[in-house]
């Protein structure tokens, strides 16, 4: 059973790079357009960050059954990134709307940086 959360685990990370860096290129294209965030994009955003806290509970299961990453970094990774995309969220949402595209589209890209340490730290 542990080896099928690890699998899911690790597929997920891996998503989530592609859909961070999706989401970067979405955010910046907007933001070279000088054209506001979509409700798409903004929802996409979100999506992204509660799938982030599904991979840190994923990857919490994994570590209270004994499964350990090869480095704690691991685990900093995946708290920052948990942490880091509502609070880019929440300071966003407070500016202007090219701000805002400027900021969303910047934590993506911080945060694929973070999956994809994640990756190569587990």
């Amino acid at each position: 059973m542990t080896e099928a959360f690890v699998f899911l685990h690790t597929l997920g990370a891996r998503a989530l790079v592609a859909f961070a860096v999706l989401l970067g290129l979405w955010g910046a294209y907007g933001y070279f357009r000088h054209a506001a965030v979509s409700g798409g994009f903004r929802s996409s955003y979100l999506i992204m960050a509660g799938l982030t806290a599904f991979q840190g509970l994923v990857g919490l299961g994994l570590f209270a059954v004994g499964h350990r990453p090869h480095t704690l970094l691991h685990l900093v990774y995946g708290i920052f990134a948990v942490l880091f995309l509502p609070g880019a969220y929440l300071y966003a949402h407070g500016g202007s709307t090219r701000r805002e595209a400027l900021v969303l589209a910047g934590a993506a890209w911080i945060v694929a940086i973070a999956y994809f340490r994640g990756i190569a730290t587990g």
